[in-house]
């Protein structure tokens, strides 16, 4: 059951974030939309509600715990509860290890793995207490198999899809009801490339989203799906990308 549920989501200003929060708003969900760009956030809040849906919006930098702590009340303070959060923001500035892009490597683990901690850590109090509530997070299918240059975006990935795995079995055993799912998307039509300085590694990239690509609405209906589900099931893990691309 999707309607009046309480959905924060990171990442919100663009791509899979975006299309996510208009998805979930237009089937009667009130989101709450953080990323670093206020005024696409502001932009994509007016238009949700001009449809009819509920929606505020916070800047929001996810490798800093109080920007996510203060998210997180922005949804109680507004919607009274926070049912679900979608862990969504991140970064992938590929590049190969030998070009000791080191800036961009913590930056990679700031995002990517920093900012998943820290939304679980502003979130799990509630869902503790409540003894409810659902984990999404984005991964990737770099982070299921090794792609060369991708050496750091996929370690970082790969903690993804371990510590949801561990938030899922822990919950379990705590009885804490609280619901997990992953998403190890493929190529989508994102604004994701545009991090990518390594010129080689960019270009590449490209080339492999030109070809194959699909648009962000495909993930943002797995994850409506995922939350669609009755509160006694948890479906915890999807790879998602386009048909013909042999990732």
């Amino acid at each position: 059951m999707i309607k009046d549920k309480v959905v924060v989501i990171t990442g919100a200003s663009s791509g899979i974030g975006e299309a996510t929060a208009r998805l979930l708003a237009s089937q009667g969900a009130r989101v709450v939309l953080g990323a670093r760009r206020e005024d696409k956030l502001k932009a994509i809040a007016e238009t949700i509600r001009q449809a009819g849906g509920q929606a505020v919006y916070q800047e929001l930098d996810v490798t800093k715990q109080s920007d996510n702590d203060a998210i997180v009340k922005l949804a109680k303070d507004s919607f009274g509860r926070v049912d679900v959060i979608f862990l969504n923001a991140g970064l992938m500035p590929n590049s190969p290890l030998s070009a000791l892009r080191t800036d961009e490597w913590h930056r990679m683990v700031d995002v990517n793995v920093k900012g998943v901690l820290n939304g679980v850590a502003a979130v799990l109090p509630e869902f503790i207490a409540q003894k409810s509530g659902h984990v999404v997070a984005t991964s990737s299918v770099a982070g299921l198999k090794a792609y060369p240059g991708g050496a750091v975006y996929g370690g970082t990935k790969w903690f993804v899809r371990a510590f949801m795995e561990m938030l899922r079995m822990e919950s379990a055993m705590e009885g804490t009801h609280i619901r997990t799912a992953t998403i190890y998307p493929a190529a989508i039509n994102t604004e994701l490339l545009e991090t990518i300085s390594d010129k080689a590694s960019r270009e590449q990239m490209q080339g492999t989203y030109d070809t194959y690509g699909i648009s962000p609405d495909r993930i943002a209906s797995v994850v409506a799906f995922a939350i669609d589900q009755p509160e006694d099931t948890t479906v915890n893990e999807f790879t998602i990308g386009p048909a013909n691309q042999a990732w």
